[in-house]
């Protein structure tokens, strides 16, 4: 591991705790230790913009978010965005417009987000995010749009299927049982991470990520130091180089220190 020059933070379960929804004093304290030492931090997040409204008074320097899909600077300048294929939105939107098994998708589109239907899983999703549901249109809304994510409300047993049919040209990646999230194919969060680090003129070796989900895997293990929380999913902490406390134990504080990277 080099000089460490950019730290990679999840959002959910990483900075923000899921019991209080907010960052904990420690952690602000620790990210804006990073900065004042001239340290990039660079938000990782599955979350779209629209999504994004849980991180309080933290500065960073830019955002990979939607999973890799859409990066830019902290000042609005685009480092990279990939949309899913219309060919595979045309599809997902004839199976929900027409098709016996229809799920409720929520189309992360460049310019607004929308969702097919609301149902329970919906709503116990937006409690646990704290988030508000953006407005319900018919699926048809989608199509000629710029589409950058489906967050797909379907369960893991139907996933192989919904994918391979409708979407085969994109990636899922699960973190929640109730829903996955679909990209561009060949995109996650060590793509985003490679092209900013492209533009701040970087390498590999001088990043570290933090993270918790399945969402974080391939962010975490292309990094030579990648950090779980404690509270992060198993799969997660065995590819880790490094395992911390939990969000709420100050867990990003404590790695943070334990490398040296702050006081």
């Amino acid at each position: 591991m080099g000089k460490i020059k950019a730290v990679f933070f999840d959002i959910d379960g990483t900075l923000v705790s899921f019991k209080t929804h907010r960052i904990p004093p420690s952690t602000l304290d620790a990210v804006a230790a990073l900065r004042s030492r001239g340290i990039k931090v660079y938000i990782a997040t599955g979350r779209p913009v629209p999504f994004i409204d849980n991180l309080g008074e933290l500065e960073y320097d830019g955002m990979i978010t939607v999973t890799g899909a859409h990066c830019f600077t902290s000042g609005g300048e685009v480092i990279y965005h990939q949309s899913v294929s219309a060919e595979s939105v045309g599809r997902v939107v004839g199976h929900l417009t027409h098709g016996a098994d229809a799920y409720p998708v929520i189309f992360v589109c460049s310019d607004e987000m929308f969702i097919t239907e609301l149902n329970e899983d919906v709503d116990a999703v937006a409690r646990l995010l704290d988030i508000k549901m953006p407005p319900v249109r018919p699926a048809s809304y989608a199509c000629g749009k710029d589409v950058l994510q489906l967050i797909s409300f379907f369960k893991a047993d139907r996933e192989p299927h919904f994918m391979s049919a409708l979407m085969p040209d994109c990636t899922s990646m699960r973190w929640h049982p109730f829903f996955t999230d679909v990209i561009a194919g060949g995109v996650d969060k060590s793509v985003g991470i490679d092209k900013v680090l492209a533009y701040e003129g970087l390498s590999l070796d001088e990043a570290m990520a933090f993270g918790d989900g399945g969402n974080d895997m391939a962010m975490l293990s292309h990094v030579p130091c990648g950090i779980a929380m404690g509270n992060a999913c198993k799969e997660l902490k065995e590819v880790a180089a490094y395992v911390t406390a939990s969000v709420d134990e100050d867990g990003v504080a404590r790695a943070l220190r334990h490398f040296g990277l702050i006081n």
